[in-house]
């Protein structure tokens, strides 16, 4: 359900974007270069070039001496490196630009390819487990030692003299004078950020590979949860990873027969996995039955004593809180992983993301959509119903049938593969076109809950990863499908189409899970199967608003256990799972149980990302308001044309990106302004 992280190739080659100036502070003792050092070789540049290059002289020297290292030589040999190696000309400096997109591409590309080479045993299920060696390679990261190779050799100090590094309030200030040329050069200011150590980097690739894993191998089997009168509720073979099938579940028994009592039962074990009083031997393991609410565990029909799982995932989110802090000194703009997720990857503050977070979840429609709901189902809201699914055509379709007929379409990957040009064609692309795009995808089976790795090279392709069971692809495994193959349509135009290798990709996650969203959205469109009802539209808005306001809540906790977390670094697993509950339970009472009429449910701290993707999760609404946004522009256009338009932008800050793609910023309004009128027309 996301758009695979590059953080474990390169967790240094992201995107920089500090408060307005240049202020350099690295905090390492072997930093050696002096202010005096810095003013005289700006002032002999300065008589070498003459004013004209004043700007970007000032600009290079501070960065390159803001990374500066004994090892690199004196202060005399930083004087003369600068001296010698500012290109002033600009056609040589054209020269330089053309040879590292070419040499970045090429790096980049490989050690993606080598890294998703070396994941393959423990990302995708190639019906045999993975090994204790496998684990092993799937943490390792080729790429750890490249950043200290590029300044040992100088590459770096080469890059930094010779391309500023804009802020963002800079960016979105001088953006609109700038070429796309120009907007390329700029990325290419953003990649030489930090000088971090190449055992800290394969030190977090390490741990955030156990945490994966972690995840990744989180199984529920539902054949095995009884109730208190020894039945069993879930089908036999139903193996449910959390959260992501956990909650697809309890929203596919909405309007079903015993749906209720389902729910309930998930929303138990949901509550049983946050407080980790779920029992060890019920996690991944058929041989044993559980009753959730009295938490017993039987085998052989008897019952058994079984220890609960010891808080490993908070020792995992604590790990991966740790591995990270060592970094922050080697970032002398951003000093804390929440700037660099937020600030510098999101390229919105925390303070922003906030305050637009709380907004919309404080807003009357919200609570508005919460009352028709309830009017809806015909009782009391419950808190697991922040996942309330029927606004969506499919609540009223057959999803029996619906999975019965998946399964004959896509027995395995490569019949769902060799229907990707088909699906494209369906939602309005040239056949071409789509032959072109689906060229460059690759369909596996995947372990985890499915994600999409995008190519960094236009000489590999992009991977395509769902659940697809022994019997075939069921609908929980398409829609995901359908929603991964989104960013893998994004990742290839904003990678092909693009006239500059570093203006590649969208601004950040947030973008590409839009498009992600944007597909599948339309999954039961492309099965041919339409909804009947006349309110449809109004009902697809009030179900973005919904899903918006469940993630926003779940990425407020996020960010509010990081910034708890910074605040007292020394906890323990214990103190984590506790505050984590509690500040899970504030924003609950404070945004939600008005709306869903129950207070202290810590059920917005179940979501997995916040495990094994630190601080991703703020890319989801983020993600559903452009989607909005998009959705409103793209309506009576032709859907394929202009997702590719859209796509081909390339890395433009967000500002920018979305006046080129809708003509307005990025906002709440369309959003709440287009609830109010679906609710005035539903009533």
């Amino acid at each position: 359900m996301y758009k695979f992280s590059l953080l474990m190739i390169f967790v240094i080659l992201t995107s920089c974007k500090q408060k307005e100036g240049n202020n350099i502070e690295m905090k390492d003792s072997q930093l050696i270069i002096k202010k005096a050092d810095i003013d005289n070789t700006i002032t002999k540049l300065l008589e070498k070039y003459t004013e004209q290059y004043r700007f970007r002289i000032e600009k290079g020297v501070s960065q390159v001496a803001a990374f500066w290292q004994s090892k690199d030589g004196s202060g005399e040999d930083f004087i003369q490196y600068c001296l010698d190696n500012f290109v002033a000309d600009s056609v040589n400096l054209d020269k330089v630009f053309h040879s590292f997109e070419m040499h970045n591409e090429n790096v980049e590309g490989n050690f993606g390819n080598m890294i998703l080479n070396l994941r393959f045993p423990v990302d995708v299920d190639n019906g045999e487990e993975p090994t204790a060696l496998d684990m092993k390679f799937a943490a390792y990261n080729p790429s750890a030692h490249t950043m200290d190779d590029y300044f040992d050799n100088k590459i770096a100090f080469y890059i930094l003299l010779n391309f500023p590094n804009y802020s963002l309030v800079e960016k979105n200030k001088l953006g609109a004078q700038w070429t796309r040329k120009e907007w390329a050069m700029t990325r290419i200011g953003d990649i030489f950020i930090s000088r971090v150590p190449a055992n800290l980097l394969q030190k977090y690739s390490e741990i955030n590979a156990e945490a994966d894993n972690y995840i990744s191998n989180y199984n529920i089997l539902m054949g095995n949860v009884i109730d208190a009168e020894n039945k069993v509720t879930f089908p036999k073979d139903m193996k449910l990873i959390s959260h992501w099938n956990l909650r697809d579940e309890l929203k596919a028994n909405y309007g079903k027969e015993n749906g209720l009592r389902k729910q309930e039962i998930i929303y138990k074990i949901m509550q049983r996995i946050i407080n980790q009083d779920i029992p060890l031997d019920v996690i991944n393991n058929d041989s044993v039955r559980w009753e959730p609410f009295a938490n017993k565990v039987f085998k052989s029909e008897q019952e058994i004593k079984s220890n609960p799982e010891p808080n490993t995932r908070y020792k995992h989110l604590l790990n991966n809180f740790k591995a990270l802090k060592e970094i922050d000194p080697y970032y002398p703009f951003y000093n804390t992983y929440i700037k660099r997720q937020l600030d510098m990857s999101t390229e919105m503050t925390f303070d922003e993301i906030e305050k637009m977070f709380v907004e919309f979840i404080s807003s009357s429609q919200v609570k508005n959509t919460g009352i028709l709901i309830e009017s809806r189902l015909g009782r009391k809201l419950r808190p697991f119903d922040i996942w309330y699914d029927g606004f969506k055509d499919r609540s009223s379709i057959n999803m029996d049938e619906v999975n019965s007929r998946l399964k004959k379409m896509y027995p395995n990957k490569i019949t769902f593969e060799k229907d990707l040009t088909n699906i494209l064609t369906k939602l309005g692309f040239d056949k071409d076109r789509a032959t072109w795009v689906t060229d460059k995808v690759v369909v596996d089976p995947s372990r985890g809950a499915g994600h999409a790795w995008g190519s960094r090279s236009r000489k590999d392709k992009s991977h395509l990863r769902t659940r697809i069971g022994s019997d075939g692809m069921d609908y929980k495994g398409y829609n995901i499908a359908v929603h991964e193959f989104g960013h893998n349509v994004e990742q290839t135009f904003s990678l092909y189409n693009i006239d500059y290798y570093t203006l590649s990709s969208v601004p950040s996650n947030a973008f590409t899970e839009a498009f992600a969203f944007l597909f599948q959205s339309r999954d039961l469109q492309l099965l041919g199967i339409k909804g009947t009802n006349v309110d449809s539209e109004s009902l697809n808005t009030l179900d973005n608003l919904w899903s918006a306001y469940e993630i926003m809540g779940v990425a407020l906790l996020d960010m509010y256990v990081w910034k708890w977390l910074y605040e007292n670094p020394n906890v323990n697993e214990e103190q984590l799972k506790n505050k984590t509950i509690e500040l899970a339970r504030e924003v609950w009472n404070k945004y939600y149980a008005n709306v869903l009429g129950e207070k202290d449910s810590p059920i917005l701290a179940i979501y997995s990302h916040m495990i094994s993707y630190p601080l991703y999760l703020s890319a989801y609404p983020i993600g559903h308001l452009i989607e909005f946004q998009l959705e409103q522009y793209i309506k009576g256009k032709n859907f394929g044309k202009e997702v590719e338009r859209i796509t081909s932008l390339g890395r433009l800050t967000p500002e920018f990106w979305m006046k080129n793609a809708v003509g307005n910023k990025l906002s709440i309004k369309p959003t709440l302004e287009a609830a109010d009128e679906a609710l005035n027309k539903i009533k």
